[in-house]
């Protein structure tokens, strides 16, 4: 595989060694199943993406599971969620708490803070015309980006990745509290190589998850970023 750095799942320590959730997940799923993970240079998604589809790779992480996809690749069973999240300041979450949708979001009048490109779900693709439409949305590239846009107050409410938004946070010092509403969750998959690799490597690495699963090894390395 070919990693991507994308904190907290895959990112430089102060060490300048790999390290994160899903280097330490796919890690623990490969040492269980009897394989070994080789692991290249950093590469941007558009290349690693064009290496995988030419045969140059043979594994991609956090993928998620299409018809398109399906027609080169074999996805393991889930090894972990997809969640995005909606944020506030913590000073503000009781008079947010009640949110339950974009629509309230943009009832309210409320401003907004979302990534600029990618799919966080069908509520805010239905609702995000309209928050823009009253310029009440602004949108940010990166998360680093992202949050220094909320610390600024540039916006009530901010949404993204879950896990990144609050590891970005962290960095930052900035506080962040997540409103109970979740607007998206999707299983994510380990996606193989078609035509490198077997239906019996992948009926190994899923028989290596589901036993990872029964013993609370994946939930424990899951808890260690997530939780938190």
């Amino acid at each position: 595989m070919a990693p991507e750095q994308w904190p907290p799942y895959i990112y430089r320590d102060a060490r300048a060694r790999l390290t994160g959730l899903d280097l330490e997940l796919v890690t623990a799923i490969m040492h269980e199943a009897g394989c070994t993970l080789l692991i290249q240079q950093e590469l941007p998604s558009a290349r690693r993406q064009l290496m995988f589809q030419n045969g140059n790779l043979d594994l991609m992480l956090a993928a998620n599971s299409t018809p398109e996809r399906r027609a080169y690749a074999r996805f393991s069973v889930p090894y972990r969620y997809e969640i995005v999240g909606l944020f506030t300041t913590p000073g503000k979450l009781k008079q947010y708490q009640q949110i339950g949708s974009f629509e309230d979001v943009s009832d309210q009048q409320l401003t907004l803070l979302a990534p600029k490109v990618g799919w966080y779900g069908p509520d805010y693709a239905r609702s995000m015309h309209g928050i823009e439409a009253g310029g009440r949305l602004s949108t940010f590239n990166s998360f680093q980006q992202g949050i220094r846009m909320f610390a600024a107050g540039r916006a009530e409410l901010i949404m993204g990745d879950a896990a990144a938004l609050r590891y970005e946070a962290r960095q930052q010092g900035v506080p962040l509290t997540s409103l109970p509403y979740v607007p998206f969750k999707a299983p994510v998959h380990l996606m193989l190589n078609a035509a490198r690799t077997t239906q019996a490597d992948l009926d190994q690495i899923n028989a290596a998850i589901g036993r990872l699963e029964q013993r609370g090894v994946l939930d424990a390395i899951r808890a260690r970023y997530i939780s938190h």
